[in-house]
């Protein structure tokens, strides 16, 4: 555990006042693209000029109504990325994060493929929520009235026991929310043995479903270090349950969060069942913005070539972190950390309750972070000790002082804890 005198407090003191005397203002919240990184498409602003430029394939204007389920040259290209036929896919707008969140109140209102009743006509539902994980997703499935159940994620994936054993025990379990390659925010992939596992469920719900969230599919920060992550659904027809699972991919880190194009990919008997309710829903997707992206990225392998150039810009900056980390704190006892190979985020524990005051500490100095309890539903994390750490949008050099700062606080907030449990 961490040694420290007296004088060594008081310098850890005299150091944070003096960063606090800097002006520092730095967000470290969210994992949002640097401005560099969104740079990298703005060919993809010019590809759509006249209207002459506004025809898919077959000759389809896309400036009209239809194609409820996006234009095939793109879901030809989310087919290839997810691992699917692209009649299993539907391209909708910017945000994958809209798309789960109508898959779920659908379910809600209506059921899904297979349910005897809508999901709220049940006294209540629960969801498993793998911890920590993505605040988003909590937040969503809080919104709509659904209970959460908490099972930690390890380093292969949710703990697998857990998960077996809660959802063939209870039939209000509905479904599972899973980040499974660089997990939000640890970093982790799903190891082939509880991909395989998570498809050969057998749930007492027959309309149980994975919210499969591959967000981070193509998101590594080494070409020749990579994490590999096993097919949910071709695993989930192999295992006898074709239409558990949906899973979803965007580009909203790949070309402009703005405007980017969201995908869902899932059995053909739930897109027919899906389709129905998109005729309800909208009269189509923003088809010339699916237009553009195809134009410009091509194939997969122009938007696997585009992402090694993300690459470039998103490694000096988790090095510069997980490097600080290690010098200062390597060895102390007071903290440990993710050296995730892609994503967006480090995942760092500390003392048990001490995030919150890290957090703080931090913000009163200029460096916002994602808020402590924010990886756990409800936003309560029982350890007080888990801290989302977002390098992508500063500078390496501002990310280096933000680093330097965190792990400043990190020693101060320690050795605070450690003094009252004397």
């Amino acid at each position: 555990m961490y040694k420290f005198t007296e004088n060594e407090f008081a310098e850890l003191k005299k150091q944070y006042e003096d960063y606090k005397a800097r002006g520092l203002s730095l967000d470290m919240s969210r994992g949002k693209p640097c401005t560099e990184q969104l740079d990298l498409s703005e060919p993809l602003l010019a590809d759509i000029v006249t209207n002459q430029d506004c025809y898919g394939e077959g000759g389809v204007d896309l400036r009209n109504y239809g194609v409820l389920d996006g234009i095939t040259e793109m879901k030809r290209i989310f087919a290839d990325l997810m691992g699917v036929t692209p009649d299993m896919v539907i391209a909708g707008d910017s945000s994958s994060l809209k798309l789960m969140y109508d898959a779920l109140s659908d379910a809600m209102y209506a059921g899904v493929l297979g349910s005897d009743k809508p999901w709220s006509k049940y006294d209540g539902i629960s969801f498993i929520c793998v911890v920590p994980g993505y605040d988003r997703h909590f937040a969503v499935t809080e919104r709509l009235g659904v209970n959460m159940i908490n099972v930690p994620l390890l380093d292969d994936g949710p703990d697998m026991d857990m998960v077996e054993k809660l959802v063939a025990s209870n039939e209000t379990i509905k479904g599972i929310w899973c980040v499974p390659k660089y997990s939000n925010p640890q970093g982790y992939t799903y190891s082939e043995e509880t991909v395989k596992r998570m498809a050969a469920l057998k749930p007492a719900a027959e309309d149980f479903r994975i919210f499969w969230d591959n967000a981070y599919v193509i998101h590594d920060l080494y070409d020749d270090n990579k994490d590999e992550i096993a097919d949910i659904i071709s695993e989930c027809e192999k295992a006898g349950n074709p239409d558990m699972v949906f899973e979803f991919a965007s580009t909203s880190k790949v070309s402009f969060p703005g405007s980017g194009i969201a995908a869902l990919a899932t059995s053909a008997n739930n897109i027919a069942d899906i389709k129905k309710q998109l005729t309800i829903q909208t009269i189509g997707h923003d088809k010339l913005n699916q237009l553009r992206h195809v134009r410009f990225f091509k194939d997969i392998n122009g938007l696997k070539e585009h992402m090694r150039k993300h690459a470039e810009f998103m490694r000096p900056k988790f090095e510069a972190v997980e490097s600080v980390l290690e010098e200062e704190l390597g060895g102390l006892g007071i903290g440990s950390w993710t050296e995730p190979k892609g994503g967006y985020f480090i995942s760092f524990e500390a003392l048990d309750g001490c995030a919150k005051a890290i957090v703080a500490k931090c913000k009163e100095a200029g460096v916002k972070l994602t808020g402590a309890g924010a990886t756990f539903p409800y936003g309560k994390d029982p350890k007080d000790s888990n801290i989302r750490i977002a390098p992508s949008f500063p500078t390496p050099e501002e990310m280096k002082q933000a680093a330097d700062l965190f792990v400043l606080c990190v020693k101060l907030v320690s050795v605070e804890k450690l003094l009252e449990n004397k």
